[in-house]
């Protein structure tokens, strides 16, 4: 028995050191010091449908809020894994910073998780960073089948993938991800250059994305 335990311990020690070595949510960081942002637009109707009972989701899935893509977040990205909570724990924005947030973020308290997770990362204050939230969800154009979406869809992940690239300029498969559950699409993640002028290639967040052969876009409720 001891000996069963003891190759458990040793088991999860090797993967956790895997994981680390990779670079898999390292806690902290040197703030700033970071590859690309990904920006992630949460489909809201599906994370709704799914996920929508949780009490501090009702401001987001009231029914006849009408959202449809929202910012779940920007996220500094290494090449491979990404840094979180950087710190200094994660000071809370002001109030005057919470307003850049405001139309951005489906919650208050969703910026203010983004900004102690990811924020801190990201080397600029509360305000700038949710500056450059707004700025990077303005240069994404929602294709106009999703943007008027009002009946529940099917799409495979290419086709979605090639919808959002017909309407972006620069941006290609290879650039952006999409992230399913239970066959119901939750997010769209697209790459960003630091600056987030570009769209840009990222192995890591591409290869992560939805498996299934087709997926449902459920139209607000």
């Amino acid at each position: 028995m001891i000996g069963r335990i003891a190759l458990a311990a040793f088991a999860w020690l090797c993967l956790a050191g895997a994981a680390q070595a990779q670079g898999f949510g390292q806690r902290g960081g040197a703030p700033g010091d970071f590859d690309f942002y990904v920006l992630a637009l949460s489909w809201s109707p599906g994370f709704c449908e799914l996920d929508g009972d949780r009490t501090r989701n009702r401001e987001q899935c009231a029914g006849g809020s009408g959202l449809r893509f929202v910012v779940h977040g920007l996220w500094p990205q290494y090449e491979r894994g990404f840094p979180s909570d950087c710190g200094p724990s994660g000071r809370s924005p002001s109030r005057m910073a919470m307003t850049e947030a405001e139309g951005v973020y489906p919650t208050e308290g969703l910026a203010r998780y983004e900004w102690r997770k990811h924020g801190t990362c990201s080397g600029s204050s509360p305000a700038d960073y949710f500056r450059d939230a707004r700025r990077a969800r303005d240069k994404v154009v929602v294709p106009p089948a999703l943007a008027k979406a009002d009946s529940d869809q099917s799409w495979t992940v290419l086709d979605l993938e090639r919808a959002f690239v017909a309407a972006n300029p620069g941006l290609r498969t290879d650039m952006m991800s999409v992230s399913c559950k239970r066959g119901v699409l939750q997010e769209v993640r697209i790459c960003l250059s630091k600056d987030l002028r570009d769209f840009r290639t990222c192995q890591e967040v591409d290869r992560s994305g939805c498996r299934a052969r087709e997926l449902t876009v459920v139209a607000p409720r």
